[in-house]
């Protein structure tokens, strides 16, 4: 859409780079080409705007197939207006010098257009082909079609038109037609499911049994080192009885040859003892038996005094002091 401003009943225009613009003042060509900006006067003044941009189109559209299966084909046109004279030409691309609006709908004719010769050349393959090839192979068919069809058309040319390219969104069929299709399609992935949970159901049981069996050896070979065990600890018990038994002989046969050297000894010093003293007792009677009678008496009195208690203090009474004065005043001072 151009721009027009207004200016002491002159107005200015300013197109896009994109835009084509065409001036005709009183039948005669004045401006023609894209961007342009000039001065005109509303009143003697035919302006027309022809996009020349790149425009993509969308279109929609049903078929039937061979099989009598309808089908929807999701497609996309992108086209451009080659030769703008052409178009203005063929099509009402006049816009207002007020408002710079265009004063009919061009692209929506082009779009119309277009989307008619489109679907005929799409609805004219597919009527050929089965819905299974359709819904396989069709896409890539109808866009060539369509684009064969489309290069092919002699109106596009005369309007001033050129397909850029063209594109095939999807092929789809009705709903229930398309849940009866993905029907084997979905069993087959749920069968395949179904499988590999059986199969990884299956794999974990093999793991739990290998496991299971894993540790049923490891207690087993437990159990059988236990044994191995409790036999050595009877055996290493034993051999540990029969040492200390062993042991405990040897003891009692060094103290009992002890005892005996012990025994001996003593019965040997005894003797020694007892033969020393009848041989000192002999002799003190030998020399007892060639000594006088006053000497037998004075030993007798010297060991009777070392037996007799220790006197510390003799208390002489007048009586036993005169009674012994006496017996020494007697002639010849001896007791009779």
């Amino acid at each position: 859409m151009a721009d027009i401003n207004r200016r002491l009943g002159l107005r200015h225009l300013r197109s896009a780079p994109t835009a084509h613009i065409r001036h005709h003042r009183r039948g005669r060509l004045v401006h023609d080409g894209p961007g342009l900006s000039f001065w005109f006067r509303p009143l003697t003044a035919a302006l027309s705007e022809v996009p020349v941009d790149d425009r993509e189109l969308a279109m929609a559209f049903h078929a039937r197939t061979s099989d009598f299966q309808d089908v929807t084909v999701q497609a996309t046109v992108t086209y451009r207006i080659s030769d703008p004279a052409v178009a203005a030409a063929r099509l009402d691309f006049s816009i207002d010098p007020d408002s710079g609006g265009w004063r009919g709908a061009p692209l929506e004719q082009l779009a119309t257009l277009l989307t008619e010769t489109a679907q005929q050349h799409a609805l004219d393959v597919l009527a050929r082909t089965p819905l299974a090839a359709a819904l396989v192979d069709g896409v890539a068919s109808v866009r060539q079609r369509i684009s064969d069809g489309l290069a092919a058309e002699p109106r596009l040319p005369a309007t001033g038109l050129e397909v850029v390219a063209v594109r095939v969104v999807a092929i789809r069929p009705e709903p229930e037609v398309e849940r009866a299709l993905r029907t084997p399609a979905r069993e087959q992935i749920q069968q395949e499911a179904d499988r590999a949970t059986y199969e990884r159901r299956a794999v974990a049981v093999e793991r739990e049994r290998a496991i299971a069996e894993n540790e049923l050896a490891s207690k087993i070979e437990l159990a059988r080192r236990e044994e191995q065990l409790v036999e050595q600890r009877g055996t290493n018990a034993r051999r540990e009885a029969e040492e200390n038994a062993a042991a405990d002989g040897v003891r009692a046969e060094a103290e009992a040859a002890r005892t005996v050297r012990l025994a001996r000894a003593e019965a040997e010093a005894a003797r020694t003892t007892g033969e020393a003293r009848a041989q000192a007792q002999a002799a003190w009677l030998g020399v007892h038996g060639e000594a006088d009678t006053a000497t037998l008496h004075a030993l007798t009195a010297t060991r009777l005094a070392e037996n007799l208690p220790r006197i510390d203090s003799l208390t002489l009474s007048p009586d036993v002091l005169t009674g012994l004065l006496a017996k020494l005043a007697r002639p010849g001072g001896e007791d009779r």
